[in-house]
């Protein structure tokens, strides 16, 4: 059984039900058609009905079974607008704007999560990052005790030996562009909970840089020993090493040279990039050349299960990370 084949049996054990904003993109149709025939979760499309299931007709995907919420045409519209307004009054919203803003399919989506109307909402196949977590943050807001939201991968290598055999979170590829070393140690934290939530196995998180050990010297090779630093204690029993290249935090022969004395170089399976750029090019890299499959950017922070998509998904991805989320939150 693939991996995740097995989220979507965790899934099933306990079904949860995702709100997929984007319900007039085809893959979006394709992908609720593949949801409801495999039965893991509940799916909500959110937009204008009459719109939806004329695309669906189109492309000849059958939505019969599949709740549509008509923002315009639902009873609770009037009390969303009201309470995005209560929400967001102090930082200078009108009811005006949160009148507009409702009509939005994400907004709406997010404020049916907030009020348990839903348990997830998965959006980005044809919104950005920025428009998908933006009323996350606005409506959701961040989890109990987390101080920062951040991006991570899911990473599912083919015949590879390396990580938990071939399992990897990536982290952060979606978000952080410049994090500093507190805002690093925090994504630290949170990948390895990430990591330890959907695989079930101990992460072994791996700082990663282009230098092992003081190999080289610079501001950003001291940002990732900083971060070690805090991120070991705040959480002292949490394995977890650096600076580390990449090669000697998976591979054992390598990690034998360059790191002997630690205890997660050459196995490590959470891998925290330094930066936006290492790890949006990181995974990407892993993703065409290693024919990997690549579930994200997957959200941590926020207070109630919400994840973003490549624009360039296909359907195949939007079922995976629905699966995902549904896992998610069964852990709410």
């Amino acid at each position: 059984m693939s991996f995740i084949d097995e989220i979507k049996q965790r899934a099933k054990k306990d079904l949860k039900t995702i709100i997929l904003p984007e319900a007039e993109d085809k893959r979006v149709l394709e992908a609720t058609n593949k949801i409801m025939k495999e039965g893991f979760a509940n799916v909500i499309l959110v937009g204008n009905k009459d719109a939806i299931q004329n695309k669906a007709k189109e492309y000849n995907i059958d939505i019969m079974d599949v709740q549509i919420v008509d923002p315009m045409q639902d009873k609770e519209y009037e009390n969303y607008v009201n309470k995005l307004y209560e929400l967001r009054k102090e930082k200078g919203m009108t009811l005006e704007e949160a009148t507009k803003l409702m009509k939005d399919s994400v907004f709406y989506g997010m404020m049916m999560v907030k009020l348990n109307r839903a348990d997830g909402l998965v959006s980005g196949a044809a919104h950005s990052t920025a428009d998908t977590l933006r009323p996350a943050l606005q409506i959701l807001k961040t989890a109990p005790d987390t101080k920062l939201v951040s991006a991570f991968f899911l990473m599912i290598v083919p015949n590879c030996e390396y990580g938990e055999n071939g399992v990897f979170v990536f982290s952060d590829c979606g978000l952080n562009e410049y994090p500093n070393s507190r805002s690093l140690a925090e994504i630290a934290i949170s990948s390895a909970n990430s990591f330890k939530q959907l695989v079930g196995k101990e992460p072994k998180v791996a700082m990663l840089s282009y230098s092992t050990y003081g190999s080289a010297t610079s501001e950003e090779t001291n940002k990732v020993i900083e971060a070690t630093k805090i991120a070991k204690e705040k959480m002292p029993n949490l394995k977890l090493d650096g600076e580390l290249q990449l090669d000697a935090a998976i591979i054992p022969e390598i990690a034998k040279s360059k790191a002997p004395t630690s205890k997660v170089a050459g196995y490590a399976n959470t891998l925290i990039f330094p930066n936006l750029d290492a790890g949006n090019i990181g995974y990407k890299l892993v993703q065409r050349l290693a024919k990997a499959e690549a579930y994200g950017p997957l959200c941590q922070g926020i207070a109630k299960p919400v994840n973003d998509l490549s624009r360039g998904c296909s359907s195949d991805d939007i079922v995976g990370v629905v699966a995902i989320t549904a896992v998610q939150a069964q852990k709410q």
